[in-house]
């Protein structure tokens, strides 16, 4: 199944709407949205390499504006929309205590969660639920989201015929690494808070 995911995935990368698409899962990803647009960039870029830093450079600013979402799910909605997200998670409990810590080291925070798989919509409600001051936030998730997805941009920029070779061959072995990374993230959420 997932693998007939990738390939629809990789013969909608020339669709005309694909950017759209990959615009607006970065945003949602960056304040509610569980699934990362790495899952969309990386065959994008691979069925279409001369586009992979225009893909790059759409992620990245969806990515931060939707990270501005989550911050105002965070600073005004935290109770009828940001705890949900916070129970998907299973934080709720330990967001109290991490709530007292986030400001001193914030923007370390949002740096990390913002280029690693760390879920990124936790750490953005929780800069909104902790009122950390709003260029903080942007001037972080600048840095991160462009590191992450330029990174992976160039890389598939520049290897991707071999890389896009070997995930068709070693297709089961390069979605349990995604998995592992993705499942990694959420236990790291789980050490932080």
């Amino acid at each position: 199944m997932l693998k007939k995911l990738y390939e629809w995935t990789l013969a909608k990368a020339a669709h005309p709407h694909a950017e759209r698409w990959l615009a607006g899962l970065s945003f949602a990803e960056s304040s509610f949205f569980p699934i990362p647009p790495d899952v969309v960039l990386a065959p994008m870029c691979l069925s279409r390499p001369e586009k992979s830093l225009r893909y790059a450079f759409i992620c990245t600013v969806a990515s931060v504006l939707g990270a501005l979402l989550g911050y105002a799910i965070g600073y005004f909605l935290l109770e009828s929309i940001g705890e949900p997200i916070l129970e998907f998670y299973g934080v709720v409990e330990e967001f109290e205590t991490f709530k007292a810590n986030f400001n001193a080291y914030g923007w370390i925070i949002v740096l990390l969660a913002g280029f690693t798989p760390l879920p990124f919509k936790v750490i953005t409600i929780a800069a909104g639920a902790t009122a950390m001051p709003l260029y903080i936030l942007i001037f972080a998730s600048i840095i991160a989201r462009a590191a992450r997805f330029f990174l992976v941009a160039i890389l598939l920029w520049k290897f991707g015929p071999p890389m896009k070779k070997w995930i068709d061959e070693n297709f089961a072995l390069a979605t349990t690494l995604v998995g592992i990374l993705f499942i990694g993230g959420f236990a790291a959420v789980k050490l932080l808070f």
